[in-house]
């Protein structure tokens, strides 16, 4: 157990059970809030969660297979609906008292939520929006989930708390210490939080901005954070020029700019998943290298959870390297890299690491161990 106390869980709010693509393969499983969920889609392609627990002999349902009235168990063929029902049952009649615990699915901007908490409280409005999600003509395309073994807590903290930036990263994002040390920083309550903004006003830029932006002299540079109760943060940073208006107009050509969306939905009480969405403009400077385990760092990372492990088309591994952008789905919409596909990695941190996101919330994890491949799940 934790030697941290930890506020309980909040099940009235959404969650991201999954990525829209990861029900393209059929049925997964997935723990969340404590509870075994399986997500698929339906006969018509609508995204449906339930409880991963036949009725009859409690086999799990993520074992199944989808079918055209729903999901069928793979032990003896009883089929549910996505509001949990039994429609079909082999040899047998259905009966009202077959059936599962249903959860509400909302399907947006890439994500499939679900609801964890009373269904009557579910209202589609409290979903984040976050629009640069949509935008694929101005913003290239990365994603990726990891599997920590840390309260999720530890990310929103890491992620509200920048004082770490220059000392963690000092040779990639974050510079010298003494940069943040006189930052302007103006704190704002939110309705279901809270942000902040950070400005460094002629500061040297740091190792990574020189590298992928090209910056030679000072610059003017700002990192904005917004958090959105229970497990949602939202991020803008980038920098300009000193002296060309990029604090009047953030968006101004040049420069750089990153846009990201963190979630972090709980497994259990020291267990989550975090899913990371990342946008950069398509036009002016490339920003890489941040959202990865560190050189030097041993263990596994699944194919694919490197955001950054090679630029498209090039063939390139490496440091730096820039992310195969998505690709269009057939019928519409974005589907993932080819080589972002493998979805899903456990990290279990024991040493100090120096990249931001994922790894710095499992380093700060009371309840550590060596990084390590993902367990092998049947689905």
């Amino acid at each position: 157990m934790s030697d941290f106390a930890m506020e309980p869980l909040v099940h009235d709010a959404w969650y991201i059970g999954a990525w829209s693509h990861e029900l393209d393969g059929g049925p997964i499983a997935r723990r969340i809030l404590g509870e075994d969920v399986v997500l698929f889609r339906s006969g018509d392609g609508t995204a449906a969660a339930l409880e991963d627990r036949c009725c009859h002999r409690g086999v799990k349902l993520s074992l199944g297979a989808p079918v055209a009235q729903g999901l069928q168990c793979g032990y003896h063929g009883l089929v549910f609906d996505g509001s949990g029902a039994c429609v079909v049952n082999p040899g047998e009649r259905t009966s009202p008292a077959f059936c599962v615990r249903a959860f509400p699915v909302v399907e947006r901007q890439h994500f499939v939520w679900i609801w964890m908490g009373d269904p009557a409280l579910a209202d589609t409005g409290l979903i984040v929006d976050f629009a640069w999600h949509d935008r694929t003509d101005e913003w290239n395309f990365h994603y990726a989930r990891y599997d920590i073994a840390a309260n999720y807590m530890f990310m929103i903290d890491n992620l509200m708390d920048l004082t770490h930036l220059g000392y963690v990263h000092t040779s990639t994002i974050g510079g010298h210490p003494g940069e943040h040390d006189d930052a302007e920083l103006t704190t704002t309550r939110t309705e279901r939080g809270a942000r902040y903004v950070r400005w460094m006003m002629e500061s040297t830029p740091p190792p990574s901005f020189v590298k992928v932006a090209g910056f030679e002299g000072k610059v003017d540079r700002w990192q904005e954070f917004e958090y959105v109760a229970p497990a949602s943060v939202l991020q803008w940073g980038g920098g300009h020029d000193s002296g060309t208006g990029g604090r009047e107009n953030r968006e101004r050509p040049g420069g750089m700019a990153v846009r990201l969306f963190h979630h972090a939905t709980p497994a259990d009480d020291e267990n989550f998943h975090y899913i990371l969405f990342h946008r950069r403009p398509r036009s002016g400077a490339r920003f890489a290298g941040q959202h990865r385990v560190p050189r030097g760092h041993s263990g596994s990372v699944s194919r694919g959870q490197d955001l950054h492990r090679g630029a498209a088309g090039s063939g390139r591994q490496g440091p730096g390297a820039q992310a195969p952008l998505a690709r269009p789905r057939q019928g519409g919409g974005l589907q993932p890299p080819r080589d972002q596909e493998d979805a899903g990695n456990r990290i279990r941190c024991r040493r100090g690491v120096t990249a931001c996101g994922p790894a710095c919330a499992a380093s700060q994890s009371p309840r550590n161990a060596e990084l390590t491949k993902p367990e092998r799940r049947k689905s």
